[in-house]
């Protein structure tokens, strides 16, 4: 028999992780990749990356009425961002190290 599940993960302090991610995007440096002359049909990007180590809790619900299992962890995450010649940085992608 099937059974559903609802997993959810919270962060512990969120506000730093975001202030992390926003410092990241809103650096005020280049070095100078995104200005590149490129061959047609691609763009040059400046790229910045981030590794961190992040705490929360992830919480399982079961459907069936079993007792929820609430599990802390810490982990590492990569969150990169990227910029193009006239655009602000956009983060992409985040992902984690475990």
């Amino acid at each position: 028999m099937k059974q559903t599940l609802h997993i959810s993960a919270a962060f512990d302090q969120p506000e730093f992780v975001q202030n992390l991610v926003e410092r990241l995007a809103y650096r005020r440096y280049e070095q100078g990749f995104g200005k590149q002359q490129m061959p047609l049909g691609l763009k040059a990007i400046e790229t910045s990356s981030t590794e961190t180590y992040v705490s929360g809790t992830m919480a399982i619900d079961f459907n069936d009425g079993q007792e929820p299992i609430n599990m802390p962890f810490i982990t590492c995450f990569n969150f990169t961002c990227i910029k193009g010649d006239s655009e602000p940085y956009q983060l992409i992608w985040s992902s984690s190290l475990n």
